[in-house]
């Protein structure tokens, strides 16, 4: 199991990523249109840049919804390689079946 504090990490980023998600869409389609004048790009990206690093989304990290574990994530269950073996095995995923040739 992750450490609670990235686990809370994690989540405060999301909700960060969601507040400035509008604005940072604005701001890149204004830098990415052709019809916007080099003083109009250069305001964008000014501001661009003076929003909190946390709205970016790459800064997120897809991590297991029960225990928060960051690597194996499937991203389909939103759970980890680990704990979706389990989760299946007692069959608790609706249409999850082990296959057998």
């Amino acid at each position: 199991m992750a450490k609670k504090s990235k686990i809370v990490k994690d989540q405060q980023r999301r909700q960060v990523v969601a507040r400035y998600a509008q604005r940072r869409a604005e701001l890149k389609e204004a830098l990415r249109s052709p019809a916007s004048t080099p003083d109009q790009r250069a305001a964008a990206a000014r501001a661009l840049h003076r929003l909190p690093r946390d709205a970016s989304p790459t800064r997120l990290r897809n991590r297991d919804a029960v225990d928060g574990r960051p690597r194996g994530h499937f991203r389909a269950f939103g759970l980890s390689r680990i704990r979706l073996r389990e989760l299946a095995h007692r069959g608790e995923l609706p249409g999850v079946t082990k296959s057998s040739w």
